[in-house]
């Protein structure tokens, strides 16, 4: 009789280290900081990005990137290292026409090759590109393979530099006109396994205001697979929710049509997480008592 493969595949510490720290975070309400330590960041400067792939190098790395990047969403998904389990919604994807800013929570590194699965499976990809925004950090200085796919597979780094987020903002715009899709996590903070939704950081509606286009809110959902993967902890299996896109209100300023979109993402989020755990969103954050 063979063991179960829990028994000897011991829980690894540094994934018991991260549940902890995301513990202690979320009773600190720091829910916009990392639970995991990320390579010192490089401060990125304009001379050093060329966000809509000009040149003729930057053109020939994303083509080659995006080559290793299909064969190993291939491999994660052969090799259950990636479930897909359902997905929901895919309508609310497929029939936006214009280019769209997407919101999803971010539990895994893996998290956005789900997301680019699903952009292949609504059609969008037969003739829009889907853009990733990532932290500044992830495109200067991330080691080996993930270095290169963060630099070269259509991601859009943040950046600590005033001139470069000035181009950064150009860029978007011309995207998003274009209509393209773009990514963007609007929690900022990747919370491994985490399955509640955190609270929102204005920027992804800021940026669809501004463009006037929809955000398309994906949540996904999660529950163990009967497969333990090499850190001992069972694989989780994704449902992929995909709800209405979310439009800018012409009759309000920016201001408001930035409040109310994040909040209604934020809603939706909610009401997701709710219906499919069956228990009410609750935080463990503990309100410090006013000083009288």
């Amino acid at each position: 009789m063979k063991e179960r493969k829990e028994q000897i595949i011991p829980k690894a510490q540094d994934r018991l280290e991260v549940l902890k720290k995301i513990e202690l975070l979320e009773k600190q309400g720091k829910f916009d900081v990392d639970a995991e330590d990320d390579p010192p960041t490089i401060v990125l400067t304009p001379e050093n990005i060329d966000y809509l792939r000009i040149k003729m190098t930057s053109k020939l790395k994303r083509v080659f990137a995006n080559k290793v990047g299909e064969k190993f969403l291939d491999d994660l998904l052969k090799n259950n290292k990636l479930i897909i389990k359902e997905i929901r919604g895919i309508e609310n994807l497929s029939k936006v026409e214009s280019g769209a800013m997407i919101t999803c929570n971010h539990f895994n590194p893996f998290d956005c090759f789900t997301i680019e699965k699903v952009f292949r499976i609504s059609g969008q990809s037969e003739t829009k590109k889907l853009y990733k925004v990532i932290r500044e950090g992830n495109y200067t200085n991330f080691p080996g393979l993930y270095g290169f796919l963060f630099r070269n597979c259509d991601t859009l780094p943040l950046s600590s530099n005033k001139r470069t987020m000035v181009e950064f903002m150009k860029a978007v715009d011309i995207l998003l006109q274009k209509g393209e899709f773009i990514l963007i996590y609007p929690e900022q903070s990747l919370w491994w396994n985490y399955r509640k939704p955190k609270p929102l950081k204005h920027g992804a509606f800021k940026l669809a205001t501004r463009n006037n286009v929809p955000v398309i809110p994906i949540f996904i959902t999660m529950r163990d697979s009967n497969i333990i993967g090499e850190d001992g902890f069972y694989v989780q299996e994704y449902i992929v929710n995909i709800s209405e896109p979310i439009y800018p209100d012409k009759n309000l300023d920016s201001k408001e049509n930035m409040e109310k979109m994040l909040e209604k993402n934020y809603e939706v989020w909610k009401k997701i997480y709710e219906d499919f755990y069956g228990v009410p969103l609750e935080y463990t954050t503990v309100k410090e008592e006013s000083k009288v």
